[in-house]
């Protein structure tokens, strides 16, 4: 009976994440065609305590190939108690390249909810000249063709809202490789969604939509409460309203970068974070996916023990560890290649042993752990 149910796990986890795999080939690639640049764009980064990472990402920005004309810049600073603001100021005063853009504004953030980064949002917003709103996080470093390739998406699919890829950057060290790793499943499950399409993901690195729209589902009001999840609830916000509207640029150019956590402390922080929001989210596939994610993971935890208790053959054990470890591996090749990062592959077998035990530890750490983020601690 017990050998039964784990095989129904296993089963049920591959034909889900084979699904996905299966989206992911099902989103067309988009490709610049040199198209004259036409939509204008309001780029809103909030940030708090950013010294060290603001340089790379103002530098992406001034080199951006997009017209300076037709895209704002809006920095709104959280409440930071390093010299960020000072360093934005200082590299706006002496490149020159910056008079270029329309405009470049610093905001002081203006809280008004228990979620610092939706109400930096909302606040830049409220100033946004342009109707396309694009948002991005102050350790991220942009494309050149960055608006240039959300420009031709736009006016060829004419969407509402646009979810794009992220990716890691920073030192090939094996946490780091985890990491990545772990965040390429994440992204080829979101561009899966898309493929088949039920969206369930997006990352607020990389995430555009009509400020028409922001205000039509009145914004971050009913889940402002929570203090993650900028991206996502907006995301929800926008299927419900018009699904066929919502679309997922798939294209090489538009990757943005960003770092991954420095130590195994922020690690956990950070994946604390993202799970809390996950039991608020009203999407039943997104949920689903999760579930059948960490039950796959302790089905995986429990074959040691299982198999030393005699519940469970060794050989049962090996060949269903084999079918998860193929199907994870199929996931993370197909993303992996869209990203152009197969070199971390060689990290998957050590990666892929390590990852129920971190799997499982979040999901029952976010239970009853608070975390800590940019200095604040954020209670359950």
């Amino acid at each position: 009976m017990l050998t039964s149910i784990i095989i129904f796990f296993i089963v049920i986890y591959l034909l889900v994440i084979g699904l996905l795999v299966y989206g992911i080939d099902n989103v067309e690639d988009f490709k610049l065609q040199d198209i004259p640049a036409k939509t204008e764009f309001s780029v809103i980064i909030p940030f708090r305590n950013e010294a060290k990472n603001l340089p790379k990402l103002l530098e992406s920005i001034e080199k951006l190939n997009y017209p300076k004309n037709r895209f704002q810049v809006i920095l709104v600073d959280d409440n930071s108690d390093d010299d960020s603001v000072g360093i934005i100021k200082n590299i706006i005063a002496t490149n020159k390249k910056f008079s270029q853009i329309s405009d470049i504004k610093i905001l002081q953030n203006n809280r008004v909810s228990n979620s610092p980064k939706k109400d930096a949002i909302s606040s830049a917003i409220k100033l946004a000249k342009f109707n396309w709103i694009i948002t991005t996080d102050a350790d991220c470093i942009l494309p050149k063709y960055w608006l240039d390739i959300f420009d031709e998406f736009i006016q060829l699919n004419n969407p509402n809202c646009i979810v794009a890829p992220v990716t890691y950057h920073g030192k090939a060290s094996f946490f780091n490789r985890f990491q990545t790793l772990d965040f390429l499943s994440l992204q080829g499950a979101t561009l899966g969604s898309f493929g088949i399409k039920n969206p369930t993901l997006c990352n607020g690195a990389n995430f555009a939509y009509l400020k028409s729209e922001f205000m039509a589902v009145n914004g971050f009001v009913g889940n402002d409460n929570i203090s993650s999840g900028d991206d996502v609830f907006l995301l929800e916000k926008f299927i419900k309203t018009n699904a066929k509207k919502v679309r997922y640029l798939k294209s090489k150019q538009a990757i943005v970068s960003t770092n991954p956590a420095e130590n195994l402390e922020l690690l956990i922080n950070q994946r604390l974070r993202w799970a809390s929001k996950t039991s608020k989210l009203n999407n039943w596939l997104t949920k689903l996916i999760g579930l059948i994610v960490v039950l796959a993971n302790l089905v995986c935890i429990a074959f040691i023990p299982l198999v030393l208790l005699n519940f469970v053959t060794l050989k049962i054990a090996i060949s269903l560890f084999i079918i998860k470890f193929s199907i994870d591996f199929l996931l993370l090749f197909k993303s992996s290649r869209f990203f152009k990062q197969e070199s971390f592959l060689f990290s998957f077998i050590i990666s892929s042993a390590l990852y129920p035990i971190f799997n499982i530890g979040i999901f029952f750490l976010s239970f009853f752990k608070s975390y800590r983020w940019k200095g604040r601690t954020s209670k359950k």
